[in-house]
């Protein structure tokens, strides 16, 4: 005869977590075990009983301090309130796990108390038998902006998940786990604004996740990244604020059925999911003082694999494009809900390489120039280093604008994806010695085919295959694709080559707007328009799209140094 699961499920009494108990309890047969820190009593104040309006209840409460004498003041009635209905969602948790037919039984206990849970979880293991599940939903908030925070504030939210966590395994032999699920927030996957040591605790738990499915393959693990419910917490007040910032609601039926789809065997090769939308923050009203911002940060070759596929002359070379997403994304991270639109006046002044004359550390400095009626903000921003005897070396430059709405992405009129089949190669043969002669490995490519090619203009069919994390290093993906993007200027590289045998390196940028992501193992077009060639330069615009004309993006005023390629 099989042996019946049985569920451990922290903070499982109440709220969406109780929930998603019954949900659980009405899909399969179980025991559970359900943890919470409030007290559970039989009965209730006789005051109390019978009466389930909460302004009445609490003008019982208030009546009931005021015959013994005491005087009522909000907090003394808020706080047996809470108790009494605390204690009658408990009784109703418990009651609706036994209507679908499953044991249950209820532990008072806190998590971060690993003596006494280790002790009350003991106990009733004896009558129900070993644990075989875990859910882990019990959490502290603690919200506030990040230098008003205090050392308590954060342990008692990191404790709660984090210690919790690693208390409850404590309390079972994990090699008898067939399920172990983690509720961790999409403050932990996307951040939140106050939220900084909850983001912190809820990410531990989705690497931690990873790690005990790698360690433990029979355990079917997985850590949800839920997004807000529609539960008491969320007032009406809070959904319209929700709604302003396009956050989704997620339904307690759908939530909770959701949960239950988790846990099935078909999706046990998933160790994270996020069920909810990015906590995009709300943006008021900008002061006007102008800030400064100074960024250091240590760039190395082991932590940046893909700068292996950017070499020349036998080191590394940090693409330009890198250097501006750089830029950008710190640009971004200040003002969180706005969003980078264009750049302009980018220069590659000495370039980072990757040798021996590595600086220690770069840093980027930030100052912000102009601030627009809380719809636009702009910086100025530098990448520099110092060398011992402290020496300034300037590697880029650019002026960055954010904006609170992105511009619709308009149509490129001139799209022409006619192949031109007498151009010679396709795919790998650009990136070989007898093709264009382009030095990029594969983080960097591919262009499929030259479509078209004349004096004025080149069209290539690209796709940008995703490189894993670890290649991306220190630039990790955000809203600007700094691979696909150098990827698109590898048009220009082809055109001279085809007409001049020459090659030719970027030197600055006149302006690179965005209004769309770049897709990421999927074709789109680059269409490149010759404004000038020189001897020594070359003048152009790159527009990327897709079949229709869509743009993704556009740099304009592109000036590259041109040199013979001839042998």
């Amino acid at each position: 005869m099989k042996t019946q699961p049985v569920f451990l499920i922290s903070g499982g009494a109440k709220g969406i977590t109780a929930k998603c108990a019954i949900k659980l309890a009405q899909h399969q047969s179980c025991k559970f075990i359900l943890l919470g820190r409030s007290a559970l009593t039989e009965s209730e104040p006789e005051f109390a009983q019978d009466c389930f309006d909460d302004a009445a209840l609490k003008k019982r409460i208030m009546d009931n301090l005021i015959s013994q004498g005491e005087k009522p003041t909000p907090i003394s009635v808020q706080k047996i309130f809470n108790q009494i209905s605390s204690n009658r969602e408990i009784k109703q948790t418990l009651s609706s796990i036994k209507q679908a037919g499953n044991e249950v039984e209820y532990i008072s206990a806190d998590v971060t108390n690993v003596i006494a849970l280790q002790e009350k979880i003991a106990a009733v293991v004896e009558r129900t038998g070993a644990i075989t599940g875990i859910i882990h939903g019990a959490g502290v908030l603690a919200d506030k902006y990040i230098e008003k925070k205090t050392a308590e504030d954060f342990e008692n939210v990191y404790a709660a998940k984090v210690k919790g966590l690693e208390n409850l395994l404590s309390c079972v032999n994990i090699h008898q786990l067939q399920h172990l699920v983690l509720f961790s927030s999409v403050a932990g996957f996307y951040g939140n604004i106050g939220q900084s040591d909850y983001a912190i605790a809820n990410e531990i738990l989705n690497k931690t996740a990873q790690l005990i499915q790698q360690r433990y393959s029979k355990c079917h693990v997985v850590s949800i990244n839920w997004g807000a419910w529609d539960s008491g917490m969320v007032t009406p007040e809070l959904k319209k604020v929700l709604k302003e910032r396009k956050v989704e609601i997620i339904p307690i039926d759908v939530g909770t059925q959701m949960l239950v789809n988790e846990l099935a065997d078909t999706n046990k090769e998933t160790a994270q999911v996020v069920i909810g939308s990015p906590l995009n923050p709300s943006i008021g009203d900008l002061d006007n003082e102008l800030k400064s911002y100074r960024i250091r940060r240590q760039l190395t070759l082991e932590d940046n694999p893909f700068v292996l596929d950017h070499s020349l002359g036998g080191y590394g070379v940090l693409p330009a494009t890198c250097a501006l997403a750089w830029m950008i994304n710190l640009c971004e991270q200040i003002y969180p809900g706005y969003r980078f639109t264009y750049a302009h006046d980018f220069r590659i002044l000495k370039g980072i390489i990757f040798n021996e004359a590595l600086p220690k550390e770069h840093i980027v400095d930030l100052q912000e120039i102009s601030k627009i009626n809380a719809q636009h903000i702009e910086f100025q921003a530098k990448i520099l280093s110092k060398t011992e005897s402290g020496k300034t070396h300037y590697h880029f430059s650019a002026n960055i604008v954010l904006a609170k709405e992105v511009p619709e992405a308009p149509i490129y009129d001139a799209v022409n994806l006619n192949w031109d089949e007498n151009i010679t190669g396709t795919g790998q043969y650009f990136y070989s010695g007898d093709g264009a002669k382009l030095f990029h490995g594969v983080s960097f490519q591919q262009v499929k085919r030259a479509l078209n090619i004349n004096q004025e203009k080149i069209t290539t069919e690209c796709v940008w295959n995703k490189i894993s994390d670890k290649q991306q290093g220190q630039f990790p993906l955000q809203w600007v694709n700094p691979y696909a993007l150098d990827l698109c200027t590898h048009a220009i590289w082809i055109w001279l080559q085809h007409f001049y045998e020459e090659g030719c390196l970027p030197g600055t940028v006149d302006k690179y707007e965005q209004f769309a992501e770049m897709p990421c193992n999927k074709t789109f077009y680059v269409s490149c328009e010759i404004k000038d060639k020189t001897a020594t330069r070359v003048t152009a615009d790159f527009i990327i799209h897709d079949a229709q004309g869509k743009i993704f993006s556009r740099i304009t005023g592109t000036k590259a140094v041109v040199w013979s390629m001839k042998s």
